[in-house]
């Protein structure tokens, strides 16, 4: 398995006939766009509107954010499972229009912890600092569905809409020429030409039992996750389209940008790259629902890390709330009593702001901890210029903000690597 990203610098987007790519700048057929979206019957209408950095400028609240890709034939499908059939994900080359993004907007909360406003893209303001989605240029796009489609059918339908939309943008760009090229090393406990380095291994939880998966809810090839057990799957397939976040993504502060994106697998990459470590492969799980569920997904991702990829270190990451803190926290037990020597990633829990009321788990051998961020960090949410949203009652609520905390920032407090935030004891 070997993955190529080709990376085509896209510095504004603008609407006119004939989508292509002249130069940076990124020319979209905003009709032909239309037909291709609505060919799904469950959407009566979809809008657009073009976002660039800096612009004075909220939008929410925010469904999913898509970096712009598509696949050269040879290789691997564009999103399969979800937008054809549920092939490998991962090999081939893929082109990607880096600095833009696809940033899909709901008519309502999808729930989690967002609160009323959901999460919001902010392009200006102190809060945009916060995230790296402020420096991008997105098409924003805006669903509408057909009255009486249920909530999860329009859900799903706001996904492949996202999707598609994203595919078609970076089309544009397959007969160009890209700016830089990426091919990744092969990886995996077999792999040849890093012995003697520290075997490591990554887990990370794509979503949580702490409520069920809708039963068209796309996450894993296009599965639910539901009956899920841990299983093996390759950096590659996490980087190119196996993986979207679940319809609740405020829970891990997830999206399709940063899967695409993920931050501890291409600095293990990196890393591996570098000959600093033997990078030999990923395990997904996901958080349990009780505590059967727990010891059996958590000894499960820890036997294969141990005796399939022979790992002798892991990093472990979470989606969600307390629960997957303690699954997180207890497969990193059970590593550490194996001999895998682990290091965790955690969010803030505490609601009081005392470091003794932070972390979920007290074992000493569980001693590397980084910290990723919470809610606690808020910002005060200045009037802006424009306003885009879903509805008009999300355009209310967006346009009165005055204050907006972590969670609700699209970008921010994400628990799997993405954050800009630290913890400071004082």
């Amino acid at each position: 398995m070997r993955l190529t990203l080709a990376r085509h610098p896209v510095t504004n987007i603008r609407f006119e006939t004939a989508t292509r790519l002249e130069e940076s700048s990124l020319v979209v057929d905003v009709e032909e766009l239309r037909r291709s979206i609505l060919e799904d019957d469950s959407l009566r209408n979809v809008d657009f509107e073009t976002v660039c950095p800096g612009e004075n400028c909220r939008a929410g609240p925010v469904f999913d954010i898509i970096e712009p890709r598509a696949k050269e034939a040879g290789g691997s499908q564009d999103f399969p499972g979800i937008l054809g059939s549920p092939v490998t994900a991962g090999m081939g080359t893929t082109h990607l229009l880096a600095g833009a993004a696809v940033t899909v907007l709901g008519e309502r909360v999808a729930g989690g912890s967002g609160g009323a406003i959901g999460r919001v893209l902010e392009m200006s303001g102190p809060a945009a600092g916060g995230s790296p989605y402020s420096s991008l240029n997105h098409l924003i796009v805006i669903p509408h569905a057909r009255s009486g489609i249920p909530h999860h059918a329009v859900q799903k339908a706001s996904r492949v809409a996202g999707l598609k939309a994203s595919v078609y943008l970076a089309r544009a760009a397959l007969s160009q020429r890209p700016a830089s090229i990426e091919s990744f090393d092969p990886v995996g406990p077999t792999e040849k030409g890093h012995e003697g380095l520290p075997r490591v291994a990554y887990v990370g939880q794509i979503f949580s039992r702490q409520r069920k998966p809708e039963v068209d809810e796309q996450i894993l090839y296009g599965a639910n996750t539901d009956g899920m057990l841990p299983i093996l799957l390759h950096p590659d397939e996490w980087l190119d389209g196996a993986l979207v976040p679940s319809y609740y993504s405020s829970l891990g502060g997830a999206e399709t940008y940063f899967y695409q994106n993920h931050p501890v697998i291409t600095e293990l990459y990196r890393r591996h790259h570098a000959r600093e470590l033997n990078f030999v492969g990923t395990v997904a799980t996901i958080a349990g629902s009780d505590n059967a569920d727990r010891d059996r997904n958590c000894r499960a991702a820890a036997s294969l890390v141990k005796w399939v990829l022979n790992a002798e270190a892991a990093v472990l990451t979470k989606y969600g709330g307390g629960v997957p803190h303690a699954d997180m926290a207890e497969t990193a037990r059970l590593l550490e009593s194996m001999g895998v020597r682990t290091a965790v990633m955690v969010s803030d829990m505490s609601r009081d702001r005392r470091v003794e009321s932070a972390l979920l788990f007290n074992f000493p051998e569980v001693n590397a901890i980084v910290y990723c961020g919470g809610n606690g960090t808020r910002w005060n949410a200045p009037q802006v210029e424009r306003v885009i949203t879903g509805s008009p009652e999300a355009g209310e609520a967006l346009a009165g903000l005055r204050e907006i905390g972590a969670y609700n920032v699209a970008g921010v407090a994400n628990q799997q690597g993405a954050s800009r935030l630290r913890a400071v004891v004082y």
